[in-house]
C-alpha cells in the first residue's frame, strides 16, 4: 500500500503560491485511497507484537465491527453513518476542485510578475526605483559609515566599466541552494545549467502541471525548452484529493558526444581469432540532473508480483514527484529567496533547530575525554590502594578507547 505524498508547508504566513495539489495529501497511486497499517507511524515492535497487530487488523477486515453489533437496528444506524460519510466525500472532492480553480485564478495574477522577473534576470530590462526601494532592507541611513559608502561607490564604478548582463547564473545558483535539487546537480551539469534563462510552469486542462526549463543557445543540446509534465488519475483519493499517476519528460536533443546523462568508459576487447586486444569507448549511464527528464513509470502487473521491485518503483515515483513539487511550490514562486539563500531559514531543518541548544562538538568531546581521564585516574588510584592493602598484584585496566571524531 502506497503512502500519500505530503506537501510540507512552512508555519509562517506566506502569499499564495501556485500549486496543483492540496496541502494535505497527494497519493501516488489509487492504492493509497484508504488509510491502513502502512500509514501508521512506525514504532519499534518485536516480531510477536507486530504479528499480533497484523492479525488483529486482518480479523477486522474479515469480521467487521458491525457484524458483532446487536440488535440489527444498530447495524442499520452504522449503515446510515456510512451514507453520510459518502456525502462528505463528495463535498471533499468538490472542495478540491474549487481549490484548484482558485489556484489557477491566482496563478494568472502571478504570471506577469514572473515575466517581469525574467526580463530583469536576463538583462532585457532594469528594475524600477519603486521595485528597488521595496526590495531594500529597512536600514537607517545614519548607521552606514563612510567606509561602507566608499565601498559601494567603488563597486558601482567597477560595474559601470564592465557591466554584467542581467544576473549571471541566477537559476543555477537558486537550484544549488535548494537541497533536494542540489543533490542532483553534478559538476558536469553546471555548465549547461548556467544557460538557463527561465524556469516556469503551467497548468494542464486536466488535473496536472507542466514544468518548463528554458535555455539559451549552448554546446550541449539544441532544445530551446525542456519540459516535464505531471499527470493525476481521474478518480479522487481518500479525502477528495488528487492522486498522482505518472510524469513524462520531453526528449533532449543532445549534440554529438555532449550527452550529460552518459559517460565514456574504456573497455578492452579480445579478438577470438587473432587474440589481439583493442580498447574501445562505450557509453554508460551516469548521474546527472538531466535524468530528471526521464522519470520512472508506475509499476506494471509483473512488477507488482515482486514486492521489492514494486516498492523500489513506488519510492522512486514518490521522490520524482516531490522534486517536481519543490520546483513548482518553492523554487518558482520564491526564486530570488533561493538565489540569495534567504529561503533556507524557512526550511523545516532551520525551523526545528535552535542554535542555543547546541554546543561545539569539539568542546563536548574534550570535556568527555577529560571526564574519562579523571575516572580512569580515580579508578587506578583505588586499585593501587587495594593492591597495597592485600599485598597481591592485580592486572591494570586497559586504557579506555580513544573517541573518534
Amino acid at each position: 500500500m502506497s503512502e500519500p505524498i505530503r506537501n510540507k508547508k512552512a508555519d509562517f504566513p506566506v502569499a499564495p503560491t501556485p500549486q496543483n495539489t492540496p496541502a494535505n495529501n497527494a497519493p501516488i497511486s489509487s492504492h493509497a485511497q484508504q488509510p491502513g497499517v502502512s500509514s501508521i507511524k512506525e514504532e519499534t515492535l518485536d516480531t510477536a507484537t507486530a504479528a499480533s497487530l497484523v492479525s488483529w487488523v486482518n480479523s477486522l477486515a474479515v469480521h467487521p465491527v458491525t457484524s458483532n453489533l446487536s440488535p440489527p437496528v444498530v447495524r442499520r444506524r452504522v449503515a446510515g453513518l456510512k451514507g453520510i460519510q459518502k456525502e462528505h466525500s463528495k463535498l471533499e472532492a468538490q472542495f478540491q476542485e474549487e481549490v484548484l480553480e482558485l489556484e489557477k485564478k491566482y496563478f494568472a495574477k502571478f504570471t506577469p510578475l514572473y515575466e517581469r522577473r525574467s526580463t530583469i534576470i536576463n538583462g532585457s530590462a532594469e528594475p524600477t526605483e519603486k521595485e528597488v526601494e521595496e526590495g531594500k532592507e529597512d536600514e537607517e541611513e545614519d548607521e552606514e559609515d563612510e567606509e561602507t559608502k566608499e565601498s559601494e561607490k567603488k563597486e558601482q564604478e567597477d560595474e559601470s566599466e564592465s557591466p554584467a548582463t542581467g544576473i549571471p547564473e541566477f537559476w543555477l545558483s537558486a537550484m544549488k541552494n535548494q537541497v533536494s535539487l542540489a543533490e542532483m546537480i553534478t559538476d558536469r551539469d553546471e555548465e549547461a545549467l548556467k544557460q538557463l534563462t527561465d524556469i516556469r510552469m503551467e497548468y494542464l486542462d486536466c488535473p496536472g502541471f507542466r514544468l518548463i526549463f528554458e535555455f539559451a543557445e549552448n554546446e550541449f543540446f539544441t532544445n530551446k525548452t525542456i519540459t516535464k509534465t505531471y499527470y493525476y488519475k481521474d478518480e479522487s483519493g481518500y479525502g477528495g484529493d488528487f492522486i498522482y499517476d505518472h510524469a513524462e519528460g520531453s526528449k533532449i536533443d543532445w549534440k554529438e558526444e555532449k550527452d550529460l546523462t552518459l559517460r565514456l568508459e574504456s573497455k578492452k576487447q579480445r579478438n577470438k581469432n587473432t587474440k589481439q586486444t583493442r580498447v574501445v569507448k562505450i557509453s554508460v549511464p551516469t548521474e546527472s540532473f538531466f535524468n530528471f527528464f526521464s522519470p520512472p513509470q508506475p509499476p506494471t502487473d509483473e512488477d507488482d508480483d515482486d514486492v521489492s521491485i514494486a516498492s523500489d518503483i513506488e519510492e522512486r515515483l514518490e521522490l520524482d514527484y516531490q522534486l517536481g513539487e519543490d520546483i513548482k511550490e518553492k523554487l518558482i514562486p520564491r526564486a530570488i529567496d533561493w538565489f540569495t539563500g534567504e529561503a533556507l531559514q524557512f526550511e523545516e531543518l532551520g525551523e526545528d533547530m535552535d542554535p542555543e541548544e547546541f554546543d561545539d562538538e569539539d568542546d563536548e568531546d574534550e570535556d568527555d575525554e577529560d571526564e574519562d581521564d579523571e575516572d580512569e585516574r580515580g579508578s587506578a588510584s583505588v586499585e593501587d590502594d587495594s593492591d597495597d592493602e592485600d599485598g597481591t598484584s592485580k592486572p591494570k585496566k586497559e586504557a579506555a578507547e580513544c573517541k573518534q571524531n
